[in-house]
């Protein structure tokens, strides 16, 4: 004979008893909850896989872009019209365009 111990008063109960004798609280032990697995959106950003690393780049890149323009425009190799804006824009656009392409590849 196998008995069951209730989780919430600890009185022993029959093997086939599906409530306990003493509270009435339930003996049936539910099965673990499974998450469904969901993908890690948050590890993306402008649709690419660890994007967030790839815009911190992007980030750098642009900042670093845009003291290079400066040096060459304050030791006068380039003119003071060159605008680093532009290249931020390429930048961003690029990431656009491949988080784009990872979109489609994933369907």
């Amino acid at each position: 004979m196998f008995l069951v111990y209730c989780t919430k008063c600890g009185t022993k109960n029959e093997e086939d008893a599906t409530v306990c004798v003493k509270c009435g609280a339930s003996l049936e032990v539910a099965p673990p909850s499974r998450r469904p697995e969901r993908k890690h959106m948050e590890e993306e950003c402008f649709g690419i896989p660890h994007g967030g690393t790839v815009v911190g780049l992007a980030i750098g890149v642009i900042i670093l872009l845009w003291g290079v323009i400066m040096f060459l425009q304050q030791a006068e190799v380039i003119p003071p019209e060159v605008s680093p804006w532009p290249f931020a824009v390429i930048i961003f656009g690029t990431l656009i365009i491949i988080g784009a392409y990872f979109g489609l590849r994933r369907r």
